[in-house]
């Protein structure tokens, strides 16, 4: 099978976004069971790889660069606040700053002081782990599809769904947004940069999102969102009782799996009991909502292989740190170069699957068509200035 004819073997479709979304929490939960800088490191560019890979080229597809962005910020604060809040604590004192005398009942607290190396990293890794938890998130957002998620969420959820779906529109439109009065600024010369470029990139923005905002409503409204089918108050009153006290039942069996000290029917059991009562409550709440569906969004082996990813990736992270703890939670006290696990390699090896595993993405903006041959089928190449007949 020659180059191309393997190429046009997989065409190009839209994964399922809930496959995309159990991939990135698989790798956000990895992220969460360890601290050390080389693996957090390494699920950071294979988000990177697999949304360079496997993105479009929709309104949500530029947001990545943002969560890049906002997650370095995140480590820089969780150094500068180990630095002013408590940078005293460590053998490997680097520098002494002045510290600032603060009253008797801010007991505990120091401004300033001794910076140690042990506090730094501390902070680096904290801030790390923090940073990529974001960033897998933001490849979900940037590779998932939100109006395409918002089918997939049940009948009973699918009011707070609307209002999550266009929460998590707002950032990518408003990137798409700037980078437009941008290029548009740049093409009718102007030359402001930082504050100065502030007010003219500013209110073109804020008038495009309130333009979104109306057409959003009007869309909504003609679509006859929030209307639904006559329900008997008793009935509404039943299944928004049955939904509360089921997240309740969630939120207790939750606490009570993560203390151990707890009594033994506030774990599992009541868990259970919680999700049982929330989907009953769910199932009554959804039949009161009336929606087609057009073009169903079914799984298929690319769905189900990226999820398994997402899974296996969470798993194999939660067994290395069972077997070798100290190695994905380095301590800082005393200094040790952080390492790698076979395990985690395997689990970082997992990750990247699916920037091959997954389909091409649909690219909605056309390449330029090919330059008009003349008549004789034949193209006529430029010819250069001194070869041309005539007079010069």
């Amino acid at each position: 099978m020659t180059e191309p004819s393997r190429r046009s073997a997989r065409l190009p479709r839209a994964l399922h976004p809930g496959a995309w979304w159990l991939w990135a929490l698989g790798l956000a939960t990895a992220a969460s069971h360890t601290t050390s800088p080389l693996p957090l490191g390494l699920f950071v560019a294979v988000a990177a790889l697999v949304v360079v890979r496997r993105r479009g080229d929709a309104p949500w597809a530029l947001a990545f660069r943002m969560y890049l962005v906002l997650g370095a910020v995140i480590v820089a604060m969780r150094v500068v606040f180990r630095i002013v809040f408590g940078g005293g604590q460590g053998e490997t004192v680097l520098v002494r700053l002045p510290e600032i005398p603060l009253p008797e009942w801010a007991a505990g607290i120091r401004l300033l002081g001794p910076v140690a190396a042990e506090q730094l990293l501390g902070g680096f890794y904290d801030g790390l782990r923090l940073a990529t938890m974001l960033v897998c998130l933001g490849a979900a957002n940037a590779l998932a599809n939100p109006k395409r998620l918002l089918k997939a969420v049940p009948g009973a959820l699918y009011a707070v769904g609307t209002a999550v779906v266009v929460a998590l529109s707002v950032a990518p439109q408003l990137v798409e947004s700037v980078l437009r009065v941008r290029r548009a600024r740049r093409l009718r010369g102007a030359s402001g940069r930082g504050v100065r470029a502030l007010r003219g990139i500013a209110l073109p923005v804020l008038a495009d999102a309130l333009d979104r905002s109306l057409a959003l409503a009007a869309a909504m409204d003609s679509r006859g969102y929030g209307r639904t089918a006559a329900v008997p108050a008793g009935q509404r009153t039943v299944t928004g009782a049955l939904v509360l006290g089921g997240l309740v039942g969630v939120c207790a069996g939750t606490y009570g799996l993560l203390d151990a000290t707890g009594p033994g029917y506030l774990g599992l059991p009541m868990l259970l009991a919680g999700l049982a009562t929330a989907v009953t409550g769910m199932v009554l709440a959804g039949r009161r909502v009336r929606r087609g569906r057009y073009r169903p969004d079914r799984w298929r082996t690319a769905e189900l292989l990226v999820a398994g990813c997402g899974a296996t990736v969470a798993g194999l992270t939660v067994l290395a740190g069972s077997l070798d703890p100290e190695l994905l939670y380095p301590p800082v006290s005393p200094l040790t170069w952080p390492e790698l696990t076979p395990l985690t390699l395997l689990a970082v090896a997992v990750a990247a699957a699916p920037a091959w595993l997954a389909p091409p993405p649909v690219l909605t903006r056309s390449t330029p068509p090919p330059a008009p041959t003349p008549a004789g089928g034949t193209s006529r190449l430029p010819v250069p200035s001194g070869a041309r007949g005539g007079p010069r």
